[in-house]
């Protein structure tokens, strides 16, 4: 939400509130005030408190970010701090990080900020960025564009079409969750990557949809979770994503172990 500082606060209260699709009524209910307050406050006839702010905040699940936007914008100081993961702050941060990387070797495992740009990883994602193209390891190297782009790890998945699908929808669901318009232009870059000579078909007894991909003239099958800190209260470990791989099947295991 870039800029939206400059807009009043309610008029980004109600905003939020239509993004999560909720009426007054819903937002008054959850909060405990009434109707009329929620109107006044997105009207501008009321001006919310620092305290009805932040209730309003969380119970629209805004993000950490987008809160301090509506602090800003009622006239109050943002109260999340942002801090760089390599300030001193951030040790404690830095060191759990390192040590989960580290525990989950020999598979991959790597982690990304909001926009899926890679912070952190283990050398278990040799296996994803082995021969593509260089322009896709630059700095800030992101993880998805990484992944999906035909010049990259899309050439060697073998059920591409499943897991492009499966990204964008994932990715789809980020963007309405926060607004960043960032991550919409990565979602339109990324829907650009056409896949329609692929037909999906997720196998008949398949629970989870696995990450199929070549390696060295190896197949490996690949499940992956996604993991965030609880109760963040800076905006930059909120933001914080660790995906971590794990193999489907014990081929893929072994294979894994014995390529470290």
């Amino acid at each position: 939400m870039t800029e939206t500082f400059q807009r009043p606060v309610g008029e980004l209260l109600r905003g939020w509130r239509e993004q999560r699709r909720l009426s007054q009524l819903d937002l008054a209910n959850r909060v405990e005030v009434s109707t009329r307050h929620v109107s006044f406050v997105e009207t501008g006839r009321s001006q919310p408190s620092r305290e009805m702010v932040l209730r309003l905040a969380e119970h629209l699940d805004v993000p950490l970010r987008d809160r301090n936007q509506l602090l800003l914008a009622g006239g109050y100081a943002p109260i999340y701090t942002e801090s760089s993961l390599h300030s001193p702050a951030m040790l404690a941060i830095r060191s759990t990080l390192r040590r989960l990387l580290e525990a989950h070797q020999p598979y991959p495992a790597l982690v990304v900020d909001r926009w899926w740009n890679i912070v952190e990883f283990n050398s278990g994602i040799k296996i994803f960025t082995e021969d593509v193209d260089e322009q896709l390891l630059k700095a800030p190297i992101n993880a998805l564009r990484l992944t999906l782009h035909p010049d990259g790890l899309a050439r060697r998945i073998t059920n591409l079409a499943e897991v492009h699908a499966a990204a964008l929808t994932s990715l789809q669901r980020q963007v309405v969750s926060t607004a960043d318009p960032e991550l919409q232009d990565l979602y339109d870059e990324l829907r650009s990557y056409s896949t329609a000579d692929q037909p999906l078909h997720p196998g008949q007894t398949e629970v989870v949809l696995p990450f199929n991909l070549d390696y060295q003239g190896h197949r490996l099958s690949l499940l992956t979770m996604i993991a965030t800190f609880g109760t963040p209260l800076d905006v930059t470990v909120s933001e914080l994503m660790i995906e971590s791989f794990y193999p489907a099947d014990e081929q893929t295991a072994e294979l894994l172990r014995e390529l470290a």
